[in-house]
């Protein structure tokens, strides 16, 4: 199951819930988005084909950020790309966010581990603008 976070008709996020019970390859997000997010599920023995990823020149305009909940709980505060706070949707265990646009900041509301993969290369000092909390919950 897919939920949009929508904000102005732009999409700030995607949030995968219960998605283990899928057979074969299930993929989330839109072909067209900068990273994609499958979900593969197959019997003993089943043989993927061996191969390799063409070599192609990509122009990414946004750093795409997905998040693995595996234990815990997130909030996930909500900003729009003036740094003016929207909104916050909590994240449990089991679930993937993809965050794709506008601003993000976070509080961890139980015991968390998770994973994060986002596009490289990535650089902490030049591809990231930090900005004050502002009228979000505590």
């Amino acid at each position: 199951m897919i939920n949009k976070i929508v904000h102005k008709k732009k999409i700030l996020a995607i949030v995968i819930k219960k998605y283990r019970s899928k057979k074969g390859i299930t993929f989330f997000t839109n072909p067209k988005d900068t990273q994609q997010i499958g979900y593969m599920k197959h019997k003993k023995n089943h043989i993927i084909q061996p191969h390799t990823h063409k070599k192609k020149l990509k122009k990414i305009m946004n750093t795409t950020e997905v998040l693995i909940i595996l234990k815990g709980a997130l909030r996930v505060d909500f900003y729009d790309n003036k740094k003016k706070y929207l909104f916050s949707k909590k994240i449990i265990k089991g679930e993937i966010i993809m965050l794709m646009d506008g601003g993000h900041g976070f509080k961890v509301l139980k015991n968390l581990e998770m994973i994060e993969v986002k596009q490289g290369p990535y650089r902490l000092s030049s591809d990231k603008h930090k900005f004050k909390l502002k009228d979000t919950k505590k």
